[in-house]
């Protein structure tokens, strides 16, 4: 189980000529490429290396994001700083990483002349262990051993706060990893003013820590995984002051992209599941209903009804579940609809998949059914000539290696953290059901004799409502997410979203809809910035779900109706060109707005609204005290 983590079991090995690869690498995409292997420490410094040398193309923009990292740690962090460059590449990140000078964790935070001040960084690693707390042990004295955790916590915490008020990034802070060996042997934990007990009670703390800006990097756990004995290296701290085992490295590096990733929305979405000797043992058109293994008639049967239930886990967190088998589709659905022991059932499934076409064919169809980009999936298959048609011809696609044993498939992909969260909201907990209304949706869209018919039989209601504390993390979700329907791509964090709350100078928007296959939840942000004759609209992002069905009419008609009221004449629009938001090149144009000024790096449309003919389209507006009443709201 311990080599899942060292090795990056889910990783193909490196090619055996990965050095003659990296030599003739021409571009950040071709180091990328390299990256997706599983490379040890020396290859992740040789690539991080090389990539010094390659700035990004013009033409590569639109695969990187370039993201500036600082590292404060009490211990020393030098053989990471390469390996962190190196595996960002692996999720598309061009990362620039900053080293503190060593154990001057108090120094950055609290003086003025910090060298972090004046970086520019997004993001700082605080990588404290349990050296750098000032620790006292009392063991038994229940009194000394809470004031010590109070007192230990607020220091962590002001170090927090105080990098955050400075340098304005955001805080990934790792918890904090127990000692392998214990002074009272199972006792220890228990017992008041130990060790164990004084680490057990910092990170309970840090679960709890609610701050949008700061996220917990789970070392604890990984530690865990792999067992405390292999992660600490007493010599190596002795020699050193090295925190961990460096063959370690390459997953710890894994473990900080991930945050990175999903910080910048690069989570994984959806799962794709093969169905024979994956989801279930044996072959359902060979073995018949009776013939497969899935339930708890023994060690293989048991292994695959697990994979079932992690997959459905998965489910309950927002992943959307589709199937890509090569079958024939009433075979291939006899189980979910006939088998006694499955758990997963074809309402499970937002798009099923079972026909004798190429995977790679089926899963480009699954993307586009749910208006999900290939670099959301995640696909399961069992058979290694199918993954690696999958990951030819579908690049974005991860496709992990799997073990031969299917009571490890579990294990494997969830050590992978394709499905990293930083947060969990309601709209979270309800995704997987909008995407599954959206396959309906596509299948009803096909049914129509033309869009105002299949627009209408939609049966929409629209919601509009300023920004309030309650929703903050979806807006702020959406804020950092959306990129193809984001007319600006500006990023703003949970003190922006209070001053456009408090400032009467800005009006807000996030805007819901529902329809006859459900609530679609929060699909659209809006911020205007109000002047006496006109309003800019600051930022407009929404949801690809719900493009084309007249939601942008209903949005600018809130928007002017409000603008009139104020007195406006006129709506100005910007649209900042970016690699990824070329679908709303034309948006303003579409809705009426007439060109400004446009050049490269910017576009401003303009509209006037005092002759504005509002549309009747096929949405009902919510009515606001409908929506007050629905929230609690007085």
């Amino acid at each position: 189980m311990n080599n899942i983590y060292e090795q990056l079991s889910w990783l193909e090995r490196p090619p055996v000529d990965f050095s003659k690869r990296l030599k003739l690498a021409l571009s950040q995409a071709d180091l990328r490429e390299l990256a997706k292997y599983a490379l040890d420490e020396n290859q992740l410094r040789r690539l991080s290396k090389k990539a010094n040398t390659l700035p990004i193309s013009s033409d590569q923009l639109g695969s990187f994001k370039t993201l500036k990292i600082g590292i404060i740690s009490n211990s020393t962090t030098s053989l990471a700083v390469p390996a962190l460059a190196g595996t960002a590449l692996r999720y598309g990140i061009s990362l620039h990483v900053y080293e503190a000078e060593f154990n001057q964790v108090a120094q950055e935070a609290f003086s003025p002349s910090s060298a972090f001040c004046n970086l520019g960084l997004d993001m700082i690693l605080l990588a404290i262990d349990h050296n750098g707390l000032p620790f006292i042990s009392c063991p038994g004295d229940e009194h000394l051993a809470e004031e010590n955790i109070q007192d230990s916590f607020k220091y962590l915490n002001n170090v927090l706060q105080g990098l955050k008020s400075k340098t304005g990034a955001q805080i990934i802070v790792q918890n904090i990893v127990p000692p392998a060996e214990l002074i009272f042997g199972s006792y220890e934990r228990q017992l008041p003013g130990t060790l164990s007990s004084f680490i057990y009670g910092i990170n309970r703390k840090l679960d709890l820590l609610k701050d949008p800006g700061i996220y917990i990097l789970d070392v604890a756990g990984l530690s865990a995984n792999i067992g405390l004995r292999n992660w600490h290296d007493p010599t190596l701290w002795n020699m050193a002051k090295i925190s961990f085992s460096q063959r370690y490295i390459p997953i710890y590096a894994d473990y900080v992209c991930r945050i990175l990733a999903a910080q910048l929305g690069k989570s994984r979405r959806c799962l794709i599941l093969d169905l024979d000797n994956t989801l279930w043992g044996g072959v359902i058109g060979d073995d018949g209903l009776e013939g497969i293994l899935i339930g708890n008639a023994g060690a293989t049967a048991e292994a695959y009804l697990n994979i079932q239930r992690t997959a459905l886990m998965l489910r309950e967190r927002g992943v959307v579940l589709a199937v890509c088998s090569k079958n024939e589709d009433a075979i291939a659905r006899m189980p979910f609809k006939e088998h006694p022991d499955m758990l997963i059932r074809e309402e499970h499934i937002a798009v099923f998949q079972a026909n004798w076409s190429d995977k790679a064919s089926n899963i480009r169809a699954i993307s586009e059914t749910l208006s999900l980009g290939l670099g959301s999936m995640v696909f399961l298959d069992d058979n290694p000539a199918e993954r690696k048609q999958v990951r030819d011809e579908l690049p974005e696609v991860a496709v992990p290696e799997l073990p031969s044993d299917p009571a490890l498939y579990v294990p494997t992909i969830l050590a992978a953290g394709y499905f990293e969260s930083i947060n969990f909201s309601e709209e979270d907990s309800k995704r997987a059901g909008f995407y599954q209304a959206d396959a309906k949706r596509a299948r009803l869209v096909n049914q129509s004799s033309d869009i105002n018919s299949y627009l209408k039989s939609l049966d929409m209601e629209i919601s509009f409502k300023r920004f309030d504390k309650k929703n903050w993390p979806r807006i702020l979700q959406l804020i950092s997410k959306s990129n193809q329907f984001n007319l600006t791509t500006k990023r703003y964090t949970q003190n922006d979203l209070l001053r456009f709350e408090a400032d009467e100078n800005y009006f807000t928007r996030q805007i819901r809809l529902k329809d006859i296959f459900g609530d679609n939840g929060m699909i659209c942000v809006i911020i205007c910035k109000k002047d006496k004759d006109a309003w800019e609209i600051d930022s407009w992002l929404m949801s690809c779900r719900v493009l084309e069905r007249k939601v942008e009419v209903a949005c600018l008609q809130d928007i002017a109706k409000n603008a009139l009221a104020s007195g406006a004449k006129k709506l100005i629009g910007n649209y900042i060109p970016t690699p990824h938001n070329i679908i709303v090149k034309e948006h303003y144009k579409k809705l009426g707005f007439s060109e400004v000024s446009i050049d490269l790096e910017s576009e401003t449309w303009e509209l006037d609204i005092q002759d504005l003919e509002f549309q009747d389209i096929p949405i009902r507006t919510k009515p606001m005290d409908q929506i007050r009443e629905n929230e609690g709201e007085k």
